[in-house]
């Protein structure tokens, strides 16, 4: 979704700003909407430009009353950015792209039509992009002769471009670490280990902040 908005940008010739949605979380008070209003104003500055929202779901979720501090100031964040995308027509040339893996979790005031007009679903790849993906990766990777990049391939996981890199990733960086030239089956399934760990750790770490909160 990332390189696609970064197309987008290049192929218009626009100036192209990113912001993950947790970025827009602050510790203090009024400093999430602050950076929501400086950030549509760059991007005003700088037109033409696209404003690309990865993650949105972090700030963009369903309303409800909560008299936790860190929620209502979660809810103000996302209020601004209802307040500068209703102000788009008089942007002129500032577009936005949000990229969310929960649109269901998101607050339907967001993704009305006038402030969200068109919504694209990317489905995880099917085994012919898996197989591309993986050789464009490994393309410049020397390959021990026991490595079946089809039993990856095939595998029943569900693997995003961004997971399929990340595992060829680690997999060169652990033969580096042993000083090898050459990438072994065994670095693959540690690779993949070591993602998959790391995902779940991370969807572990933000369901303990959203509780602690």
């Amino acid at each position: 979704k990332t390189l696609l908005a970064k197309a987008v940008a290049n192929q218009t010739s626009a100036t192209f700003l990113r912001v993950v949605g947790s970025e827009l979380i602050q510790k203090y008070l009024g400093d999430g909407p602050k950076l929501v209003r400086e950030l549509f104003r760059l991007a005003e500055e700088h037109a033409p430009s696209i404003v690309f929202i990865d993650e949105i779901d972090a700030v963009g979720t369903k309303r409800y009353e909560s008299n936790c501090g860190g929620e209502r100031e979660i809810q103000r964040t996302m209020l601004e950015m209802l307040n500068q995308l209703d102000g788009f027509d008089s942007r002129g040339d500032v577009k936005v792209i949000m990229a969310t893996n929960r649109i269901e979790t998101l607050d339907p005031a967001l993704i009305r039509p006038g402030r969200i007009d068109r919504k694209i679903e990317f489905p995880l790849p099917d085994e012919k992009t898996k197989r591309r993906i993986f050789g464009i990766h490994t393309s410049k990777m020397t390959l021990a002769e026991n490595v079946n990049l089809e039993e990856y391939v095939q595998s029943k996981d569900e693997l995003s471009g961004a997971d399929i890199k990340a595992i060829c990733t680690e997999a060169g960086l652990l033969a580096l670490r042993e000083r090898r030239m050459k990438v072994t089956d065994e670095d693959f399934k540690k690779a993949k280990e070591n993602s998959v760990f790391n995902h779940f750790r991370s969807v572990i770490a933000l369901t303990t902040v959203n509780f602690l909160n």
